[in-house]
Parts: C-alpha cells; structure tokens; sequence
C-alpha cells in the first residue's frame, strides 16, 4: 500500500491530537504522533507546538487516520516553564513573524516584571513585539499618565506601545493591516482582553469571553491549549492560553543581559567583560540605572532573573 507523505501546520493540539491545515488543499485534518518523538535534548512536555509545519499520511484508510510522521525545522518559539518544580517546559507556539502582547494597567493589573520577561523571551528570537495596552476607558487622569510613562520606557527601547479600548473602539483597521500575510503569536495574562481582541478582528471566531471574576481580580481561563486562527484576508493569529508566568528555559547568567536592549548596547562599556552588572565596580549598566538612563523596574527584572 503506498502512503504518500502530505504536509500541513498544525493550527490545533487538544494533548493527544492535532488538528493540522493541508498546505495544498488547505482542509483540515485530526491527526496523532506516531510513537515518542526526540526533540534534540529539549525538555518539553508537548513535542508538537500550534504553529509547527509538520509531514503526515494516511495510516488508515477505513478509519481515517492520520498520523504526525514528521517535525519540519522551526525558525522560532516562544516557550514557557511548564512548573515552578518542573525541570521541563511547554512550547507555546513555533514559527512567529511578529508578537502582541495585550496588557493592562489596571483590572488585572499586568505586572512590569511579566512584560519584561515576555520581551525577553521574545527577543532571544528577535520577533519583533507590539505592546497593546488595553482597558485605558477604565483609568483616571492620574492612572492615564502613569502609563503613559511606563509606555515610554518600552518606547525608548524600540517596542511600539499602543493604548487601546477593545470593547469600545469599531477602528481596527491600521491593526488589520499589521496582520496581513503574517502570524502573529497574541500573549497576555488571563482577563487583559485577547478574546476580545480576536472577536474584534474576526466576528466569526466569537471566543467564548467570560467576565473578570469580581472575586479575585485575575482573568478566568477561558483558553487552555494555544490555537490558530485564520484571518479572513490573509495571515494567521495564534492565540495563548492567559499565561501567568513565562519562564526563561535554560539561559545562562551571562546571555540574559543580551536580551535587555538597553544592556546589551552597553555590552562592552563596564570596566570587566564577564560584568553581570551586580555588584562589580565600574559597571557602565549600574552607572546608568542610578542616572536614571535604564528605568530601575526593568533593572530589577534582570536581577530577578539571575540564578544567583
């Protein structure tokens, strides 16, 4: 019997299966992994990611099985620490043009150290990031120039930062622009708004979108596996689970500044090459926190990410 290899992207996993989209026809297929799949030395608890371009065939012609026989290459990933105990980590999704990260000020309140680390990640794959930050309806004058200066810091560092209202604003049109012909990986707590977001971009999805719990002020889960959709002209979002923390997986102390952009274009400056920028004398990073020229709250994420 001659099995002819197809290939296809996975857009869908459910934990044992995965729904994939046929490159040429573009139907789409439930399939499974064809027994354990080595992933050059990664531990992770899913070896097939939303986002993966995979080859698979037939395996069954009456049951209409299809089976995972293959991981093409991934160009990138965005990855997350499956645990706090758990050595191994969950890949969020692969092969990412671009990334939104949708935050709030406040109602949940997302936290500076939680866009850090994201952009961190993000940046150890240089996929480019636009940062939403949603619910601005709900801030008063004082709150509104707030984040207005914390959006400045991520602005100086080359990050475009948007204010945006979701449920009040009909114009999404420059956003829908930004996503054409390209997969974009939308990230966020639990409650900043993703469901909306997508509902708004394509009315067709209607994600099922539930009310911030009153009783704890943090987003319910309403997404648990990451998911793709397809937009109506062309392009692809991928949509993540609220993520309450993103882990960093196996980065040396010395590689973690050079995801900082304000301390990697001082790499170089500080008076010993190895400097982590601790506690080092004549440290060029220290130098420019104190004058102020690296805001101190994303000072105090590096630390906070060095295993020390």
């Amino acid at each position: 019997h001659f099995r002819t290899t197809m290939k296809g992207q996975v857009i869908k996993s459910t934990g044992s299966w995965y729904i994939v989209r046929d490159e040429q026809t573009h139907q789409f297929f439930k399939a499974r992994l064809r027994g354990k799949f080595k992933l050059n030395n990664l531990k992770v608890t899913n070896p097939i990611a939303v986002g993966d371009f995979v080859e698979y065939t037939l395996e069954d012609e009456l049951e209409k099985n299809y089976v995972i026989t293959k991981i093409l290459d991934r160009h990138n990933y965005v990855i997350r620490k499956a645990t706090k105990l758990s050595a191994q980590a969950q890949i969020i999704a692969s092969n990412i043009d671009q990334a939104y990260l949708i935050a709030t000020y406040k109602s949940p309140q997302t936290s500076a150290g939680f866009i850090d680390r994201f952009l961190v990640t993000t940046e150890s794959f240089r996929i480019p990031v636009t940062i939403f930050f949603n619910k601005i309806d709900l801030l008063t004058k004082k709150e509104r120039e707030r984040l207005n200066d914390r959006m400045a810091i991520y602005e100086e560092l080359g990050y475009k930062c948007v204010p945006i209202s979701i449920e009040e604003t009909e114009d999404l049109e420059s956003i829908k622009e930004d996503l054409l012909g390209k997969t974009t990986l939308l990230s966020g707590h639990s409650g900043v708004g993703k469901s909306s977001f997508i509902n708004k971009l394509i009315p067709e999805t209607d994600l099922a979108t539930k009310a911030i719990s009153k009783y704890n002020d943090k987003g319910q889960h309403t997404t648990t596996f990451a998911e793709m959709h397809l937009l109506p002209i062309s392009g692809k979002i991928i949509d993540t689970p609220g993520i309450k923390e993103i882990g960093l997986v196996d980065l040396e102390n010395h590689e973690i500044g050079h995801y900082f952009v304000e301390i990697r274009n001082r790499i170089g400056q500080c008076k010993f090459h190895n400097c982590l920028h601790v506690n080092e004398p004549k440290c060029a990073v220290r130098e420019a926190v104190e004058l102020g020229d690296i805001a101190s709250s994303r000072y105090n994420t590096y630390l906070s990410l060095l295993d020390l």
